[in-house]
């Protein structure tokens, strides 16, 4: 009986908390609805134990919180799997924009070098770059 009750406890919890978020705009919709989905499954799964039963029982399944631990275990694999996958996707989002922004300050420093502004000293000499041999 007290499982039951820190089941349901924590469903409403993390129901209330996933709603929170949304409300403070400090996750994402599509974050979300999963987990209020997660939050709104387990609610039924912790006040009516004898249907995680049937249905573990008929998977041939000896216990319905064996059925419980593995869906659990497999939905956390495929959250990190989403979020290995978003990761990979945002690293190349945020790679292609510094090339461009590479690109753009290099186009806009072109412009800066053609106009009257010195041309940078050599390491060799205190002569600007493009002086002739002569002048050395």
């Amino acid at each position: 009986m007290k499982l039951i009750i820190v089941t349901g406890v924590t469903a409403l919890a993390v129901l209330a908390f996933m709603v929170e978020l949304l409300r403070r705009r400090q996750l994402q919709e599509k974050y979300a609805i999963l987990w209020l989905a997660v939050s709104i499954v387990i609610l039924p799964m912790a006040f009516f134990p004898p249907i995680i039963n049937n249905v573990a029982e008929a998977l041939g399944i000896k216990s319905g919180v064996s059925l419980v631990l593995f869906l659990g275990i497999v939905f956390l694999l495929m959250v990190t799997v989403h979020l290995s996958w978003e990761v990979s996707r945002l690293e190349e989002e945020t790679r292609t924009l510094a090339e461009d922004l590479a690109l753009l300050r290099s186009e806009l420093g072109r412009p800066r070098e053609s106009s009257a502004v010195p041309a940078p000293l050599s390491p060799s000499s205190d002569l600007p770059a493009g002086a002739s041999d002569d002048q050395r």
